[in-house]
């Protein structure tokens, strides 16, 4: 098994709650945020502060004086503060941090395992590390845009107890400065970007990981949306223009770092065809000399945006390096393959096709800017492994990993000989691979929209975490050799995977992996149940599942 998953063990509710406070005064520092100081003293300037976060507490959670609450503050000041009102509202509470002693923080821990108190305030001491399974309620008052912080303050309700089904999250959103990044902290429940975070936040969260729901009131819904809108370049000049400034700004130049020092999304540089060549260069900067397809080259990066697994971004470093296509035939089948992948995705649109892979790397290796901007590419995108993935057993020289995403193209080269570079169409839902003995079931979950007929909407989606309901084509019959080959394929030696993307709007499909025939229903189509070999993470089966619902 490999990479990492956000394991939600029992389920959450997230409530965004607005308060009173407004931190556009703040002092803001680039690289640690605000000032802790003065953000101490808006946090804690008045009793009415506090008294509003006791108030939607109350709301909130059923019984207050019988929650084990966590709350995390941004100083010691402030947990005290916090402290000291709770007490005062009848609210057994204390305040701990790394100035308490040992005993002092494991006592504060015992207390509210045993429910002498109802809540604990801390400073960056139960962000990790700590297990605390009784924990039922989150107060999250510091206003922390990392990721990693946000995942790991949830973490600390999240563990499974008995007799406790969720957690509660009071999130309590302030009037930020335009410095402050929504994005990056909730994109660490709902990735893609500020465009698809925007949208989730307008639908009310449809697609959040198996057990979360997330709710905004009004006031915090709308200033959460208007920071996302004006935060960061939206527009190409202005991308063009911070690329500029980062340079000026005496760092070294690279996608990494304008990534970081921008707040850009990895995918608002790719939309409409752009790419980080075309941005550096209309920013002035120098870039390597342009191959015979530059200009389709740069537009087909983009398309690899959706790689996802722990294997292929370090497999594709090495075929990218000088002169790595000379020793390609005597690399690996798999490695070949994984050649053919990554070729077969950038060299779609390029005419004439190549005739093998070799001569289709090569030619890649045309184009150094191209390969320049894959290599810096590639390097983020092995950070981008967000559930854990398996070995495909069944086709262990096919480069191919169950839970990560893989376009048609991709699909066919991972079961191709490696070794000729031009790849059938496949457009339909489905394709039989005679040579590999391998049926492959591609689906959308998602029909809703305009671009199905009623002949072609069939109902897909996940049963459970181990199984999935698929309908084959309109004009499979169970007589036929298709339809028996799908009944029997075990008995035949044959393989079926299947593979799920939620709208068509997405280019990869997730492998959900070997499915087994378990029964059907119907002809023309056929209704078969799979039973899967790996089960469903929890937020794909949630998606899958919800697609027709």
């Amino acid at each position: 098994m490999y990479g990492v998953e956000v394991s939600i063990k029992t389920g959450a509710i997230h409530f965004g709650v607005s308060d009173q406070n407004d931190l556009s005064g703040v002092t803001w520092r680039r690289g640690t945020g605000y000032a802790i100081d003065e953000l101490t003293n808006v946090l804690t300037a008045d009793d009415a502060k506090a008294r509003l976060v006791i108030e939607q507490l109350r709301r909130i959670v059923p019984n207050a004086k019988s929650m084990k609450a966590l709350g995390f503050c941004v100083s010691v000041k402030h947990a005290q503060f916090m402290a000291k009102h709770f007490h005062a509202a009848g609210i057994n509470a204390t305040a701990v941090s790394a100035e308490s002693t040992t005993e002092e923080r494991a006592d504060a821990l015992h207390r509210l395992r045993s429910g002498a108190i109802q809540a604990v305030f801390s400073v960056d001491l139960f962000n990790e590390g700590i297990d605390i399974p009784s924990v039922d309620t989150l107060i999250l008052l510091r206003p922390t845009e990392s990721p990693i912080v946000f995942l790991q303050q949830l973490g600390r309700g999240l563990r499974k107890e008995q007799g406790k089904s969720t957690c509660t999250v009071l999130d309590f959103v302030a009037q930020h400065r335009r410095e402050f990044r929504f994005d990056k902290r909730l994109g660490a429940l709902i990735p893609g970007g500020r465009k698809r975070l925007i949208e989730q936040i307008e639908q009310g969260f449809p697609y959040l990981p198996s057990g979360c729901d997330m709710q905004l009131d009004m006031v915090a819904k709308e200033r959460i949306l208007a920071s996302l809108r004006s935060s960061v370049p939206n527009q190409w000049r202005q991308k063009v223009a911070e690329a500029r400034r980062v340079k000026e700004s005496g760092n070294e130049l690279s996608l990494r770092v304008f990534l970081e020092e921008s707040g850009i999304a990895l995918e608002e540089i790719y939309s409409d065809d752009h790419c980080w060549s075309k941005l550096i260069e209309d920013a002035g900067l120098p870039t390597l000399p342009a191959g015979p397809h530059e200009s389709t080259l740069r537009k087909a990066i983009g398309r690899m945006l959706h790689i996802n697994d722990v294997d292929r971004p370090t497999t594709c470093l090495t075929l990218l390096k000088p002169n790595a296509w000379t020793d390609l035939g005597r690399k690996s089948l798999k490695e070949r393959r994984c050649a053919h992948m990554l070729t077969a995705v950038m060299l779609e649109k390029v005419t004439p096709q190549p005739e093998t892979v070799e001569q289709s790397l090569r030619l890649l290796h045309d184009h150094p800017q191209v390969v320049s901007e894959l290599m810096e590419l590639l390097d983020l995108l092995k950070e981008r492994v967000d559930h854990l993935q398996a070995e495909l057993q069944s086709h262990p020289e096919a480069p191919l990993l169950v839970h990560a995403r893989y376009s048609r193209r991709e699909i066919l080269a991972s079961l191709s000989d490696g070794s000729s570079y031009r790849l059938p169409l496949w457009f339909e839902g489905v394709r039989w691979i005679p040579q590999e003995n391998v049926d492959l079931l591609a689906s959308t979950f998602d029909k809703s929209g305009n671009r199905f007929s009623p002949t072609t909407r069939y109902r897909d989606y996940a049963v459970s975490r181990s199984a999935v309901h698929w309908e084959s084509q309109s004009t499979t019959r169970s007589t036929s050799e298709t339809g028996l080959r799908y009944q029997e394929h075990e008995s035949r030696g044959s393989t079926v995977l299947l593979f799920a993307r939620l709208s068509p709007d997405e280019r990869a499909f997730w492998l959900l992996g070997p499915g087994r025939y378990q029964s059907h229903t119907g002809d023309r189509p056929m209704a078969i149940h799979w039973k899967l070999d790996v089960d469903l993470p929890g937020d794909l089966f949630a998606a899958f599942a919800a697609a027709v619902s």
